[in-house]
């Protein structure tokens, strides 16, 4: 099994396609369905190589989880990619200030995704 890549999204067909997207490149998939569900995936799998997170998600929001995690001295060098239909400067900007790595939007290339996982994760 590859490096373990979260997948954290509100919607189950976006999950779906990013995991089969990365299934297929050889990463080992855990999914998480909002923000505490992904930050809690987070803390259960200290071994996680990298995070991929929708921004708009009830309960806590991406980038609300996004700040979360980087506040955590444990988590400061997870590299986490923002994936999401949004794509306002400011967003992007916010995102980036808290740390994010990336910022893709969707519908995305499978091909791109793939691609940037292996230059954050390896």
């Amino acid at each position: 099994m590859g490096k373990k890549i979260i997948v954290v999204d509100d919607s189950h067909m976006v999950r779906s396609q990013v995991g089969s997207a990365l299934k297929g490149a050889g990463y080992e998939v855990i999914e998480a369905a909002d923000g505490n569900e992904g930050f809690a995936m987070i803390e259960a799998h200290a071994d996680a190589a990298m995070v991929i997170c929708d921004v708009n998600m009830p309960n806590l929001n991406g980038l609300e989880m996004l700040a979360t995690v980087k506040q955590d001295a444990k988590h400061a060098n997870l590299p986490i990619v923002m994936l999401t239909t949004e794509a306002q400067s400011s967003l992007v900007e916010q995102a980036k200030r808290s740390g994010a790595k990336g910022w893709i939007v969707k519908p995305f290339k499978p091909e791109l995704l793939v691609a940037t996982v292996r230059k954050l994760a390896g």
